[in-house]
């Protein structure tokens, strides 16, 4: 058989080996695994080298702003978070990583914000209900216990906070 004729027959091989994406390391996967093992050093090296082909890959900006939060990087990681909010006003993940700093720094206004955008980028975004829900609950458990303080006799006061489990320092 020629050469030729080998080549056509192989043809329709190699054009689905063509068309079939070539196994490649996962980058995303890899970073947070290496976040998920506390490797954030490593994790951040591997980001920083993806971001420096991509710089404006939203998931891998995404993925280096949580590493710079739990690395202790607040600062960084509300930048980032922001610029991405700025770059990409669609994606909820950002407004919930701002969020996420805010309530830690008892900003709770911004991070009931931030929360509200999330949740208006995509109404279905279950993790920023969740931690709105969460932000509220933290919001009425202080108020409840500063109107305690204030009237510490309230009957009705004290059995909601029973009925809710709210203990008041």
């Amino acid at each position: 058989m020629t050469s030729a004729r080998l080549l056509l027959r192989l043809l329709p091989l190699l054009l689905v080996l063509l068309a079939t994406p070539m196994a490649r390391a996962d980058v995303y996967g890899d970073v947070s695994q290496l976040v998920r093992g506390g490797r954030l050093a490593e994790a951040e090296a591997r980001a920083d080298r993806h971001l420096q082909a991509k710089p404006r890959d939203p998931q891998m900006r995404y993925l280096k702003g949580l590493i710079q939060r739990d690395s202790g990087r607040q600062a960084e990681a509300l930048e980032t978070f922001t610029k991405l909010t700025e770059d990409f006003p669609e994606l909820p993940e950002p407004y919930n990583g701002l969020a996420v700093i805010y309530a830690a720094q008892g900003d709770y206004d911004r991070a009931r914000d931030a929360l509200e955008l999330a949740i208006r980028a995509n109404p279905a975004y279950a993790t920023a209900h969740e931690n709105l829900g969460d932000l509220h609950s933290r919001l009425a458990r202080q108020s409840y216990c500063k109107a305690l303080q204030h009237d510490p006799g309230n009957g009705d006061l004290k059995t909601r906070l029973s009925t809710l489990g709210i203990v008041c320092p």
